[in-house]
């Protein structure tokens, strides 16, 4: 692991101590910019959140050029990329921020999303394909708990810099054209999101059906939030399209206007460039819509994929919180150890109770 005066490394943060360096260092960067107005320029965020084992940490690492095995993800993790944009000009500077455990760990979505830095921070959704039962309550509960945050930390913004968040409120239409039929119909997501479906080559040999049904059901979740979608695998064109979008967020490079939008092909759609009509209505059949009672087209669709792809009961989706319990940091000695210290606490609670119920007998 690396001491906090290597911080500009790949770290993890297990220990209150590294906590308050990571917050330190949030609020730190933010303070660098002019008058409270913010990340200096030349420095943007990308914070990437998705399913457990889905392969964020594989797209960071490939987009800085880093050659290594990735690591399981503990809990939030923190690394940077540098690009030159001339000589003797400073290096723009990008901050990653990977958030482990899948939706176990929602609470910790608020330390890197500050004031400071949300004008230029962006969010990078990584699902996996190869389990769609799991993909609608893990991009739903994630993009509630940073939906809600964000709003938060804009509204708290406002208080002080009502210019600033104006601005951002303005800025989430920036990718939609004035002109788009579905522009009163879209309620896009408070800052630059990205969606991406990853193990694209287990999902590429799914039943053609089950494909159709998962492609539009991502496709109308990211045009509803005004999102880039895009699949991915180990395959390297793909990742150097995936590449490509990511500096897009992290340095400001030009956006890639092609589009794919074959179910029979990865994905590949800029936010913006889909639509309403080119999507379709829900995949269901139309004596069985009137059946499905929705209060908003969001829920229509949510109710059409689970009635295809159900997701699992809360007790096997829940992830596990207690790192100490996770089969993946499993240690034989010192979990036998754990489990006769949880024995002999059990043991002294019983006696404890039964001391304090023959006290009361006597008193």
């Amino acid at each position: 692991m690396l001491s906090p005066r290597q911080w500009g490394g790949r770290t993890t943060m297990p220990s209150e101590t590294l906590w308050e360096i990571a917050k330190a260092e949030v609020e730190k960067r933010g303070s660098n910019g002019s008058e409270g107005d913010g990340v200096e320029i030349g420095e943007k965020s990308v914070f990437f959140i998705g399913s457990k084992s889905g392969g964020k940490t594989t797209i960071i690492l490939r987009c800085l050029d880093r050659d290594e095995p990735p690591k399981p993800t503990l809990a939030l993790e923190y690394t940077y990329g540098r690009r030159a944009k001339g000589h003797n000009i400073p290096k723009d500077i990008a901050h990653f921020w990977e958030l482990g455990g899948g939706t176990s760990l929602l609470d910790l979505i608020s330390i890197p999303i500050t004031s400071d830095a949300l004008r230029t921070f962006s969010i990078v959704l990584v699902l996996d394909l190869s389990k769609p039962n799991d993909l609608w309550p893990t991009m739903e509960n994630l993009l509630q708990a940073t939906k809600s945050h964000v709003n938060k930390v804009i509204m708290k913004l406002g208080k002080t810099n009502s210019k600033a968040a104006s601005e951002m409120r303005q800025k989430i239409w920036s990718n939609m054209q004035k002109d788009h039929p579905d522009r009163e119909l879209i309620d896009p997501f408070p800052i630059p999101l990205v969606i991406i479906g990853s193990k694209y080559d287990i999902f590429q040999d799914f039943d053609s059906e089950k494909r159709k049904v998962i492609c539009k059901t991502l496709r109308f979740v990211a045009h509803y939030y005004g999102a880039s979608l895009m699949f991915t695998s180990k395959s390297e064109p793909l990742l150097l399209k995936i590449r490509g979008v990511i500096n897009q967020l992290a340095f400001g490079i030009d956006k890639s206007k092609s589009v794919c939008v074959d179910q029979n092909k990865p994905l590949f759609i800029t936010a913006g460039l889909d639509s309403l009509s080119q999507i379709g209505s829900p995949p269901v059949p139309d004596n069985d819509i009137g059946k499905l009672h929705a209060h908003s087209p969001m829920e229509l669709w949510k109710k059409v994929y689970e009635k295809l792809f159900p997701p699992k009961s809360i007790n096997t989706l829940k992830d596990i919180k207690d790192p100490a319990r996770d089969p993946q940091y499993a240690e034989s000695e010192v979990d036998e150890m754990r489990i006769q210290k949880d024995q002999e606490l059990e043991q002294y609670k019983r006696s404890s109770s039964k001391s304090w119920k023959q006290i009361e007998l006597d008193s």
